[in-house]
C-alpha cells in the first residue's frame, strides 16, 4: 500500500477498503462498528439523552502534548460531560488531503483509540473522504457523540442563582499557547503543552456526590473563561464577580501573555471545566476534583451576585472592578 493518501482511497473501491481495514478499523474495532452497516445500532437506556457534534480543523494538527485526534475525542466527550451526560458512543468522519502521510494518520488514529479507551466510549460509526491536494490542511475530523443524562443531574444556566460559587478545574490558556507556539515556531518552555483531556470521569464523580447542587457545567473552549462566563451571566440574568488573584494561570503562560499582549481569560482551553455550584457544596466539590489528575489545580474564582444582571466583573489585584466583555477580535488565530 502507498505511504500517502491518494484520491483513489476515497472512491469506495478496493483502495478505500484497504485504507479502512489496514489503518482505521484496527484502532476502533468493536461489536457495533464491526458490522460495517450504514449506521450503528446500539442499546440505550430510557431517559434523557445528550447529543453533540463538532468539527476539528486545527493547524498544525500536531502540537505539544497532543494532536487533532486527541482534540476530537476529548472535545466530544467533554461536550457531553458538560451536559451532565455519561458519554457512550461517538461517530468519526475523516476528511483527508491527497498526499497526507499514512504514518501521520496512524499516529492520529492511535491517539484517538487511546483517548476513547480512557474516556470509556466506543467509536461506532464513521466515514472517510479524500479531497484534492490543496483543498484542506492535511486532515479535518468531524465527530458526533451521544450519552445518557442521569435523573439526578440538571446542567442548565436557568439553575444559576445568587450566592453560588464559580469553580474552574485548572490553569487557563495552556492549549491556545501550545498550538500558537507550534504554528509560528516560537521557542516556548517545554512545560507549555495542550491541556486536552477527557473530563467525563471527574465530572461524573462530582455529579454522583452532589447532583443538582451543580447548577451548570461549561468547558471554556473558544472565547475562553471570559466569554463563557459572559454567556452564562446573560443566559441566567445574574451577575458574576470573579477574583483576578484566584484565576489559575501558569507562570509560563503568564510570561507569553505578557510579551505578546494576550489576556489569559480569553484563551481557549480543551481540558478545563467551569462548575457553578451551591455554596454549601463548594468545599466538597473541590475535594473531589483534587483527587483527579485533571482537577488538582481546581479552585474557586468567584461568586454569583444579584446585582449587575447579565454582567461579569473582574476584581483586579489592585482592588478595582473591570467589566468583562465577550471576546471580540481573535487574540490568537484559530486553534481548534
Amino acid at each position: 500500500m502507498s505511504e500517502k493518501v491518494k484520491l483513489v482511497h476515497g472512491n469506495g473501491g478496493r483502495f478505500s477498503h484497504e485504507l479502512l481495514e489496514t489503518y482505521i478499523l484496527p484502532h476502533f474495532k468493536n461489536e457495533w462498528l464491526g458490522v460495517l452497516h450504514d449506521g450503528a445500532q446500539f442499546p440505550v437506556q430510557a431517559g434523557r439523552m445528550a447529543f453533540t457534534t463538532d468539527s476539528y480543523v486545527v493547524t498544525p494538527y500536531e502540537f505539544p502534548g497532543g494532536n487533532i485526534g486527541k482534540l476530537a475525542i476529548c472535545g466530544t466527550v467533554n461536550d457531553l460531560a458538560m451536559n451532565g451526560a455519561i458519554p457512550q458512543y461517538i461517530s468519526c468522519a475523516l476528511i483527508l488531503e491527497e498526499g497526507f502521510e499514512l504514518k501521520q494518520l496512524e499516529a492520529i488514529l492511535s491517539t484517538m483509540e487511546a483517548m476513547a479507551a480512557e474516556a470509556q466510549v466506543q467509536i461506532v460509526t464513521g466515514d472517510t473522504k479524500v479531497v484534492e491536494k490543496g483543498s484542506i490542511d492535511g486532515i479535518f475530523i468531524n465527530t458526533a457523540g451521544i450519552g445518557m443524562i442521569p435523573d439526578t443531574v440538571d446542567s442548565h444556566p436557568k439553575n444559576i442563582k445568587p450566592g453560588m460559587k464559580v469553580i474552574v478545574t485548572g490553569t487557563l490558556g495552556d492549549h491556545a499557547i501550545a498550538v500558537m507556539g507550534t504554528r509560528y515556531g516560537l521557542s516556548l518552555a517545554a512545560s507549555i503543552q495542550t491541556d486536552c483531556a477527557p473530563l467525563n470521569g471527574m465530572i461524573q464523580a462530582v455529579l454522583e456526590k452532589v447532583g443538582k447542587k451543580v447548577a451548570v457545567l461549561r468547558d471554556p473552549t473558544r472565547g475562553g473563561l471570559g466569554t463563557t462566563l459572559c454567556e452564562l451571566a446573560q443566559q441566567s440574568q445574574t451577575g458574576i464577580l470573579i477574583e483576578e488573584e484566584q484565576i489559575p494561570v501558569t507562570a509560563e503562560v503568564k510570561s507569553v501573555c505578557s510579551i505578546l499582549g494576550y489576556d489569559a481569560i480569553y484563551l481557549a482551553n480543551e481540558g478545563k471545566a467551569i462548575l457553578i455550584v451551591e455554596a454549601d457544596v463548594e468545599e466538597e466539590v473541590l475535594s473531589i476534583l483534587h483527587t483527579f489528575k485533571y482537577g488538582k489545580a481546581a479552585t474557586t474564582i468567584g461568586t454569583v451576585i444579584s446585582q449587575n444582571k447579565g454582567k461579569v466583573g473582574l476584581r483586579t489585584t489592585i482592588g478595582g472592578i473591570r467589566i468583562i466583555e465577550p471576546l471580540g477580535e481573535d487574540q490568537v488565530p484559530r486553534i481548534c
